[in-house]
């Protein structure tokens, strides 16, 4: 089954096939699902998520208008759920502006979102918000945290992320994220949704595969890399990485991406992206701010784990327990 790159109107999305983008037109962006994994659910019944592509600067407010935008465009267009990218809140020129504008949990940026989450109906995937925690004034450094709000934009839970990118990458330049953030302490259980169970990460994760597994093991369907990828790493790692999570878990992969030049100091690949438990990229952007859409399908996902059931075939007594089941 073939995804288009489209803007449809409003009363032709049930026609749609899984993979969609926001707003160009025609251009096919998936490849055909094997005949041993056909889909057999009417794709109305599926339900639909949105995946936001933001260029975030040090402007807080602009930032939130323009994620605003693509949220309110992902609901009109019946989403159940709408992932925004790591550093959605915004992307700062250095470490010291990056503590300046952080905020706690129960700041006033927490609460425009969750006004909108209650305004469109709809979950909300906040994929890295540079958060104060309760122990900021002994640290004086933030977290990366993931933040899941419910339809009625209570936080339903919340993620920090736990690699940090520390990082020399030749032509992209250094990143320490360190510098200003602590690691989270702790994998957060996938959550239920509209759309099927979520694990979450953030960006960096993504090159970990132990973290993907647990999530995997503790029953995730869906697994989300919130991210903020370089220029140099984002052609050379994130497609596949991407796929490579998504075919080890057998879960879809949901991967909302920053795109295109924040500041003077700093640009992001974009590409942002879902891709099926078989490895095929379903729904993806392109060049610029936007949302693609993609159906989720649990039907086939069980089919396929059935199919090809590698989660019964591991050997722990050979290797260990690769990324240990969440308590």
């Amino acid at each position: 089954m073939l995804g288009f790159i489209t803007r449809p109107p409003h009363r032709f999305l049930s026609l749609l096939c899984p993979g969609l983008r926001i707003p160009r037109l025609s251009v096919p962006c998936a490849q055909p699902r094997p005949r041993a994994m056909a889909i057999s659910s009417s794709s109305c019944e599926l339900p639909l998520v949105a995946v936001c592509q933001v260029t975030s600067t040090p402007d807080k407010q602009q930032n939130f208008e323009t994620c605003a935008e693509l949220v309110r465009e992902a609901a009109r267009l019946g989403a159940c759920l709408a992932f925004l990218p790591e550093a959605f809140d915004f992307i700062a020129r250095d470490p010291a502006e990056t503590l300046r504008l952080s905020e706690p949990l129960g700041g006033r940026l927490l609460e425009e979102y969750t006004r909108l989450a209650r305004e469109c109906g709809l979950w909300l995937s906040l994929g890295g918000f540079h958060e104060r925690g309760q122990d900021w004034e002994q640290t004086q450094k933030i977290y990366n945290c993931h933040v899941l709000l419910n339809s009625k934009g209570a936080v339903v839970a919340t993620y920090r992320k736990t690699h940090l990118c520390d990082v020399e990458i030749p032509e992209q330049g250094p990143m320490c994220e360190s510098n200003s953030t602590m690691p989270g302490p702790s994998l957060e259980s996938p959550v239920s949704t509209p759309a099927g169970k979520v694990g979450l990460a953030v960006c960096y994760d993504m090159r970990f595969p132990e973290l993907s597994l647990a999530l995997a093991q503790a029953g995730a369907e869906i697994l989300t890399y919130p991210s903020a990828f370089g220029s140099v790493t984002g052609p050379a790692h994130w497609e596949v990485l991407l796929r490579a999570r998504a075919i080890e878990t057998q879960c879809y992969v949901v991967a909302a991406a920053q795109c295109g030049r924040h500041h003077e100091k700093r640009a992001s690949y974009g590409h942002s992206m879902v891709v099926d438990p078989w490895g095929t990229v379903v729904a993806r952007c392109s060049e610029g701010p936007g949302l693609c859409l993609a159906r989720i399908d649990l039907s086939y996902l069980r089919q396929l784990r059935q199919h090809l059931p590698v989660f019964q075939h591991r050997r722990p007594d050979l290797y260990g327990n690769l990324g240990h089941p969440l308590s």
